[in-house]
């Protein structure tokens, strides 16, 4: 369904079959990921220069009173990203537009805005995009959960759709969370539908278009998929050799969405890969 991140929101296509399969198959290519990660180790994108303090970059955006909306906000990232908005007060205003209304009990979230729309027929709900300096779109499902056409549907033609809308209601900068390897011409379904998409939003022409390309999200799922914990076990200690290779905390990748928000750019189309995820998310951490 819109409006929850897939299971394996950003990962390779071959790290999605072995995703779904069995626990055996899953241990049983330890020695594969190592290999994969000492070669994605060496990605050549550079991650982003930030040339002030975080903090400040983020006290001087809160200045500027924007406003912005969120997309897939009952999902693992977009439920984070809201968070961590919210708590830092990041923009003056804050929208959730999803298929159904969310609850909270932080009084914190209180001020948040929801607009509750039938993905079907967006063109009906235009009003729900307009009046938004910033969008950050992390719509996405799994093949598994609703087949190709339904995964189709939601991770291309939503968000395709929803930037649409963004754009012709006044959003400056999209933000989308895509996946490590997304590639329109990729043998795999997952990542040429993920190619697929960035491309389209990029021919809408933002002010500024940021693609977030993470690798596996590390994050405790309120939903339980037996592969996916196995995979995300199998890759803890390879993080720790290689931290950038193949995964990414979901809190870093949150945090690094709102530090590239803050910061100044001149690119109008910016792709960040794993490695420059977590440089950008970490960067407000104090040495050890």
């Amino acid at each position: 369904p819109a409006g929850s991140d897939s299971g394996f929101a950003s990962t390779s296509g071959s790290m999605l079959l072995l995703g779904e399969g069995s626990p055996s198959v899953l241990l049983g290519v330890g020695f594969l990921l190592l290999a994969v990660a000492v070669l994605l180790h060496r990605e050549s994108a550079e991650p982003p220069r930030m040339a002030e303090d975080t903090e400040k970059l983020r006290k001087d955006l809160r200045k500027e009173n924007k406003s912005c909306f969120i997309l897939g906000a009952s999902g693992e990232t977009g439920k984070e990203l809201l968070k961590e908005i919210v708590k830092n007060q990041i923009f003056s205003k804050v929208t959730v537009i999803g298929r159904r209304k969310l609850t909270w009990e932080d009084e914190a979230y209180k001020d948040v805005v929801q607009e509750v729309v039938d993905f079907e027929k967006l063109d009906e709900y235009s009003s729900a995009f307009q009046g938004h300096d910033v969008g950050f779109c992390c719509l996405g499902t799994t093949k598994a959960k609703s087949g190709e056409d339904g995964f189709i549907r939601v991770d291309r033609d939503y968000v395709l759709k929803s930037a649409q809308l963004a754009k012709a209601g006044g959003c400056a900068h999209f933000n989308l969370e895509s996946s490590k390897g997304a590639d329109k011409s990729s043998s795999f379904l997952y990542l040429r539908v993920k190619g697929e998409v960035e491309a389209a939003v990029e021919a809408l022409d933002f002010d500024r278009y940021t693609i977030f390309r993470p690798a596996v999200l590390m994050c405790d799922r309120e939903e339980f998929r037996l592969g996916e914990r196995m995979f995300q076990k199998a890759l803890i200690p390879i993080s720790y050799v290689f931290p950038t290779a193949l995964s990414v905390p979901i809190t870093t990748l949150v945090r690094a969405m709102v530090n590239n928000a803050a910061l100044r750019s001149d690119k109008k189309v910016e792709i960040l890969e794993n490695k420059a995820i977590h440089a950008l998310g970490r960067a407000q951490e104090k040495p050890k």
